[in-house]
């Protein structure tokens, strides 16, 4: 199977088209008219993953951070990057992102993660003004199949997320139906939260004022960017393994998060 037949399906599961302004989703290193031996999927590109590709002969690697992100001025060992890019070279493996797309689309990133914590009745928190689709933005919103403490729902995020803690506001509401959800980096989308009055909002990377902005109106949890991306792995996977059954797709072992909690 040529590579180039690869990347036109993820291209149509997952829509560049619809990534933000700033990102490097889609096709980055490679050439389309190779062969490919099979996938391995992963959420970042490290030099372990790309090392378990080579072990497993798979000369396509899958990410859902784009390890190309902005421009680079020269490919030498000197760098983390430069030595991945040459690595990736010499071993003739291809690399595909799929990133903030992704995350905007309604069975994307945060679909799964929905998924995961039982929510019903979804939908997307900001739509993406650029289309008419309310099934294209960022964040989700959703509800419970019945309320809970708020305290029992933290704790069952905790479980879920395989979280060892939490950072938590104030509680605003002594029980939790509605939740609103941004896969990774959401203080952008508090507000929008706020307003479709959501009970608690779970993202990731929240800096010491956003939990000044619930102001008691809504609960803010910070789950760790990581842990709300980790489901992406197997979205990508599964999307992939439907396409082409015989096709050999991995999910990579090697991929933790850059965070540690002690």
């Amino acid at each position: 199977m040529l590579l180039s037949e690869i990347i036109q399906y993820l291209d149509s599961e997952f829509h560049p088209e619809y990534q933000e302004d700033y990102d490097n989703s889609g096709f980055l290193l490679g050439n389309p008219d190779s062969e490919c031996s099979g996938a391995l999927v992963a959420l970042d590109l490290t030099p372990a993953v790309i090392d378990e590709a080579i072990s497993l002969g798979a000369n396509l690697i899958v990410t859902h951070h784009p390890f190309i992100f902005s421009g680079i001025k020269r490919i030498t060992p000197d760098s983390a990057t430069g030595r991945s890019i040459i690595t990736l070279i010499k071993n003739n493996i291809a690399v595909y992102a799929a990133h903030t797309n992704l995350d905007n689309l309604k069975n994307g990133i945060n679909g799964i993660l929905a998924f995961q914590l039982g929510l019903t009745d979804c939908h997307i928190l900001r739509p993406l003004q650029a289309t008419s689709s309310p099934d294209i933005g960022a964040g989700m919103i959703g509800t419970l199949p019945y309320p809970l403490p708020t305290a029992a729902f933290l704790e069952q995020v905790k479980a879920t997320l395989g979280l060892p803690l939490l950072r938590v506001s104030d509680i605003a509401t002594p029980a939790v139906s509605r939740v609103a959800i941004c896969g990774g980096a959401g203080s952008f989308l508090i507000a929008d939260a706020i307003r479709q009055q959501a009970d608690i909002y779970l993202t990731g990377d929240l800096k010491y004022h956003d939990f000044q902005r619930a102001e008691g109106r809504i609960t803010l949890a910070d789950v760790g960017h990581y842990e709300s991306e980790q489901f992406g792995k197997q979205l990508i996977y599964s999307v992939i393994s439907k396409k082409f059954s015989n096709f050999a797709c991995f999910i990579s072992q090697q991929g933790k998060s850059f965070v540690s909690y002690m």
